[in-house]
């Protein structure tokens, strides 16, 4: 088995790689800055599902700290990289531009420098769909994606590229994976998927940026993580889309299921479309399964099902969230 290095081992996506490689009885040493972005209780929480797992290492490190992973390259010998750790969100990067990109670029470059200097050969690179700006669904990985419509894709896009530079002058295998909105139990509140399941639960009014009929490729958090494992193994530079890649479903589509499983009526509040946003989402999954043999398995019914019955059954600590 090997030693791993999962950077952003407390975010929603990370936390999940990490229970899965540790299951196939891997060695994996997990690093977050812990930013408050959101309520840390949340990140707390899913580290504290990983405690208990002997092989489990983490360590409080910024990506944008070169010394401290500096010192952590040296004390492990790492046989992959899964570089998770990154700033989400496209709305807030509209705010906060250059912390996006000190964060997404000079973070992944930090991160790959240690790559280069210690001998890792395989690097996992977590992307978006954010990146498909300007073209209709559904999204193949040749498509050229030089029109960001936010600083969020553009750094993600940026971070692609530097790590072709890498694979192409030092030879690291490189896996970029480009996810397409990913949900499942603890996910970031700051999604649709929990924030409104929040709101509706406790009669709060639900707000939606358009008329609801935009539409997302919605990913079951399990799928995106076993396919982002098989991705590890790949040799060379390749792309590919992790997505459910199903018909997508529509905001209000989303929001009328939370409803009946809730068996309460949402609050809807309708705003204006944001322009930093894509209108519909929709993956094509062809290279993945030809390469990989990844398919997703989870229907978006089943996996709000199991969103739905993990909100209640942590009810009291949901409840106690700023979402």
């Amino acid at each position: 088995m090997h030693t791993i290095l999962v950077t952003g081992a407390a975010g929603f996506i990370g936390h999940k790689i990490c229970e899965f490689l540790l299951e196939q009885d891997h060695e994996v040493v997990g690093i977050d800055n812990l930013s408050p972005y959101y309520d840390l209780k949340i990140k707390a929480c899913r580290l504290k599902d990983l405690a208990p797992h002997n092989q489990f290492h983490f360590e409080k490190i910024d990506v944008e700290d070169e010394i401290r992973l500096s010192e952590l390259f040296k004390k492990y010998s790492f046989k992959k990289v899964f570089h998770l750790a990154a700033r989400g969100g496209v709305r807030n990067s509209i705010e906060h531009p250059k912390e996006y990109v000190s964060t997404n670029v000079q973070g992944t470059v930090n991160i790959l420098e240690q790559c280069k200097k210690h001998g890792v050969q395989n690097f996992v690179l977590a992307s978006t769909s954010s990146l498909y700006t300007g073209y209709e669904p559904p999204f193949r990985e040749d498509l050229n994606v030089n029109m960001p419509s936010s600083p969020y894709a553009a750094t993600k896009g940026a971070a692609e590229l530097i790590s072709h530079t890498y694979h192409h002058l030092y030879s690291i295998n490189v896996a970029v994976l480009r996810y397409f909105t990913v949900y499942g139990p603890l996910s970031r509140p700051d999604m649709a998927q929990l924030r409104f399941l929040h709101r509706i639960a406790n009669d709060q009014p639900i707000h939606i940026n358009g008329d609801g009929t935009q539409s997302r490729d919605f990913t079951y958090v399990d799928d995106i993580a076993k396919g982002t494992i098989l991705a590890s193994d790949c040799t060379g530079y390749n792309k590919f889309n992790m997505g459910r890649g199903a018909e997508p479903i529509k905001i209000n589509t989303m929001i009328d299921l939370i409803e009946k499983k809730l068996n309460k009526k949402a609050q809807r509040q309708y705003l204006e479309f944001n322009p930093a946003d894509i209108f519909k989402t929709y993956a094509t999954n062809d290279k993945a399964n030809a390469i990989l043999g990844w398919q997703p398995e989870v229907s978006f019914e089943v996996g709000l099902q199991r969103c739905v019955e993990d909100y209640i059954h942590r009810k009291k600590f949901m409840g106690g969230l700023t979402i």
